[in-house]
């Protein structure tokens, strides 16, 4: 097994990219991911592989673009005001079935807001976040380990499915350091799709356009149909104690680790609070957590943003016809809830 390294979680996604074979990363300098295309600008090069700091970010959601099309495995990455400029090309290569990894390691808003951690660009991540009918897989690490996991499967899943993967990570989680086993080297595989090797054969036109209604309508549900399919076989989530929990208390990413801390508090004073962690926010984990709130346990969600993910949370307890009471939990702006003030009104909630 390959010792593990002291790494940052941006340093940590650009190593992990350049170890699932990605060929190309095309980005623009924003905090708090500057680290990220540092790593990339140093190391890419290193292996003879492209690297460019792009003149912006609606140039570089475009070349990612263009260098899929011509086969190869290709990144982006920025946050969250550098997210909203991409959303066109994100779009455009959800409506083209081009496959692309997005990472945002987010920070407060709305606006140019702060350079500070949120959770904010939750809804914009799992709704699509461009025009029209698509979605995206979302992976939300919770730790530097994570960060280099998801990404390596981020680009496995893109080229499976041939649609965008996003790796959503907030402020913290791309800043702290951690140790982390980082994953062995591979080659990106072979697609027979592309626009490239015209030897031989007519060329191949990768496009989003369709001005036949009835055409775009039945290449839009065959989509949705193949969206099913990602829904049943990568829907990824983990839960602690929510068996036998007073209540359960749902988040991702730093706020999942802050619930970890306000289970631990709550041990001491003989209260039991479980904790349901969507690994993937979309698809989002709606049968897994309705089993575990279908008795009626009241609910705790914790978020960095003022009541984004909760809506992921109503609408699982509503398919389980679960009549759980739902509680809010939600910063904004940069702001971090703390251990305690998790478990405070965790208390309150249960009478305690």
């Amino acid at each position: 097994m390959s010792e593990k390294v002291l790494m940052k979680g941006n340093d940590a996604i650009a190593e992990a990219a350049i170890r699932a074979g990605c060929g190309a990363y095309f980005g623009y300098p924003i905090t708090p991911q500057n680290e990220l295309i540092a790593y990339m600008a140093k190391h890419m090069l290193e292996k003879g592989r492209v690297f460019v700091q792009a003149e912006s970010e609606v140039a570089a959601i475009n070349m990612v673009y263009g260098a899929s099309c011509a086969g190869v495995r290709a990144m982006t990455s920025s946050s969250s005001p550098g997210i909203s400029l991409k959303q066109e090309g994100m779009s455009y290569a959800a409506g083209a079935d081009v496959p692309l990894v997005l990472v945002n390691i987010v920070r407060g808003g709305p606006g140019l807001g702060s350079i500070a951690p949120a959770q904010s660009d939750y809804f914009q991540s799992t709704r699509g976040g461009g025009h029209g009918d698509y979605r995206c897989i979302v992976l939300a690490p919770k730790s530097v380990q994570e960060c280099a996991d998801h990404t390596y499967m981020a680009f496995d899943l893109a080229d499976k499915y041939r649609m965008p993967v996003i790796v959503l990570a907030d402020g913290m989680i791309g800043q702290m350091m951690e140790g982390v086993t980082l994953p062995p080297e591979k080659q990106a595989p072979k697609r027979d799709w592309t626009v490239g090797g015209m030897s031989g054969r007519k060329a191949r036109h990768i496009t989003s356009i369709n001005l036949v209604p009835e055409d775009l309508e039945g290449k839009t549900r065959a989509r949705f149909a193949r969206y099913e399919d990602v829904k049943a076989a990568e829907t990824r989530y983990e839960e602690a104690g929510c068996a036998d929990a007073d209540l359960v208390m749902v988040a991702y990413g730093t706020c999942a680790r802050v619930c970890l801390g306000a289970r631990k508090l709550a041990e001491k004073e003989g209260i039991k609070l479980g904790i349901f962690r969507p690994v993937t926010v979309w698809p989002f984990p709606h049968e897994a957590l309705g089993k575990v709130i279908a008795a009626g346990k009241p609910v705790l969600t914790v978020e960095m943003s003022l009541g984004q993910l909760v809506e992921d949370v109503k609408l699982s307890a509503y398919y389980a016809g679960s009549k759980s009471s739902i509680d809010l939990l939600g910063h904004s702006g940069g702001m971090i809830p703390t251990e305690e003030e998790v478990f405070a009104k965790a208390r309150e909630i249960l009478g305690k």
